[in-house]
């Protein structure tokens, strides 16, 4: 027998999905974490993969014809909020960002629910209608989903788009010369961790809700056209977005290249007085509102990267920081940098030269 507020959430989630002409997502028993695996986990699964492409891509390719292949992603996790609404916008963008940031058109999406026995449904609601908003914003089609009970809340999309496997954005090939841009602030991470122990102020949480609901598909479509004007120079070399493994993470690899396929690695020097912090960022990481995330960070990244002497412990700790739907981080030809910073502003990104490539050299990663 159902019970009465099951009923009431399926009833939320078929209105919702009828909405936009959708099936209504299944609901199920089961169990599942939304915590993500630390970076060392990760590389030891990383190899596993069914597309032509490998290292640690953002999403995968799979070839359907000549000129034509689908990028596929998925990401979900816990509430990164309190506004459920804010949070469905969150865990959207976040989703659609992988295939962004391999130059990928998304359109269509798989929501992923968890949700507690006896949540409230209106809560659900919100979270679902803020996920559908951003979708709708990302012209992206919610074709269905699926549910599960769940002590925690959880929430997210699995994302397939359309991309031209000849001008599909790696996030290796960086090359020495290589000037580095990043299109968003960061400092998310310890946010989110000053909200939870009520010691965010309003001003620093609305800025990172504004920068986390922000897509990256302006970003994307600004590189493109960078790309198109610039011909067979392809300017654009290696584009990431900054997520779970913070900045030095996400640079590492990027450095790191794909020697199997003639891809060399290389060396990345960071200017981290060059970069966007979010308000109240450098503040939240003076006061030690450390996310674990960042502590795995350092650790997996840590010997990978040398910093000096005189830059703050507090900016040290927020390169390690994890973003939620963070910027994209881009590898480009030099004499290319400025037009990209430019074309980037015209779209309504505002983009940073926040380091250059180097020939490969220890340590991986240098911060001045």
């Amino acid at each position: 027998m159902v019970r009465e507020h099951e009923s009431a959430r399926l009833a939320i989630i078929e209105t919702l999905y009828s909405e936009v002409r959708l099936d209504p997502i299944r609901e199920t028993h089961g169990h599942g974490q939304g915590s993500g695996l630390s970076g060392e986990a990760e590389s030891s699964v990383a190899g596993l993969r069914f597309a032509p492409f490998a290292a640690n891509d953002d999403a995968g390719v799979y070839l359907l014809g000549d000129g034509l292949a689908l990028v596929q992603t998925v990401d979900f996790f816990t509430p990164i909020v309190d506004d459920p609404h804010t949070f469905g916008q969150i865990a959207a963008a976040n989703a659609l960002s992988d295939v962004y940031a391999m130059g990928g058109k998304p359109v269509s999406a798989l929501s992923i629910v968890g949700f507690p026995d006896k949540g409230d449904a209106e809560i659900l609601e919100q979270i679902i209608r803020g996920g559908l908003s951003k979708m709708t914003e990302a012209k992206c089609s919610v074709i269905g989903g699926h549910s599960i009970r769940n002590d925690d809340i959880q929430f997210g999309y699995a994302v397939t788009g359309m991309i031209n496997p000849q001008k599909v954005w790696r996030n290796v090939r960086a090359r020495a010369g290589d000037d580095l841009l990043l299109t968003k602030a960061i400092g998310t991470g310890v946010l989110s961790t000053a909200l939870k122990k009520d010691r965010a102020a309003p001003a620093a949480l609305q800025a990172a809700v504004t920068s986390m609901t922000e897509l990256n598909r302006a970003a994307s479509e600004a590189l493109q056209e960078i790309q198109e004007k610039a011909g067979s120079a392809s300017p654009v070399h290696a584009v990431t977005d900054v997520t779970g493994f913070g900045l030095l993470g996400h640079a590492r690899e990027m450095a790191l290249g794909d020697p199997e396929r003639g891809i060399e690695s290389v060396s990345l020097e960071i200017d981290h007085s060059a970069i966007r912090y979010l308000p109240g960022a450098f503040e939240a990481a003076r006061e030690g509102f450390l996310p674990g995330g960042l502590k795995n960070n350092r650790d997996f990244v840590g010997d990978c990267v040398n910093f000096a002497e005189a830059v703050p412990q507090e900016f040290r700790d927020l390169l390690f920081d994890p973003q939620t739907s963070g910027g994209l981080l881009i590898s480009i030809s030099p004499q290319f940098a400025d037009a990209a910073i430019a074309t980037l502003d015209r779209h309504g990104v505002s983009a940073r030269r926040v380091g250059h490539v180097v020939a490969k050299k220890n340590p991986l990663l240098f911060v001045q």
